[in-house]
């Protein structure tokens, strides 16, 4: 027997979020999860300018290649499966990117209200 297919904040199944750039934390595209994804890499976003130079002066550089890992760096525009909790504080701050409800695993309701995910969706 398979395992339920993973489901998106919406409870409908969990849709790929970027094949190029490729994300998530098992690098599938989706921002599928695990007990293992301390980070809960379950938010799928559109980043902006505002929000990369946000992420990067909070500590998290996600513009510049770390070819060590396949990463090529992130422009705005792109699509990226965030830290649940470092996507709120970016809210918090006045950051947000833009989310892709859809695409946006169910595990984020752990740390963010369907409210606010909804209040940032991207059209």
């Amino acid at each position: 027997m398979h395992p339920l297919p993973s489901r998106n904040v919406l409870g409908s199944p969990l849709r790929v979020c970027s094949q190029a750039p490729l994300t998530g934390f098992f690098r599938t595209g989706t921002c599928d999860t695990c007990a293992e994804d301390h980070g809960c890499h379950t938010v799928c976003v559109e980043v902006t300018a505002e929000f990369l130079e946000f992420s990067l002066a909070a500590g998290n550089d996600l513009t510049s290649p770390r070819p060590e890992y396949g990463f090529t760096g992130l422009q705005p525009g792109d699509r990226w499966c965030v830290c649940a909790a470092r996507w709120q504080e970016c809210v918090d701050a006045g950051f947000p990117a833009p989310v892709a409800l859809l695409a946006t695993h169910e595990r984020a309701l752990e740390l963010i209200s369907l409210e606010t995910l909804r209040e940032h969706a991207t059209a």
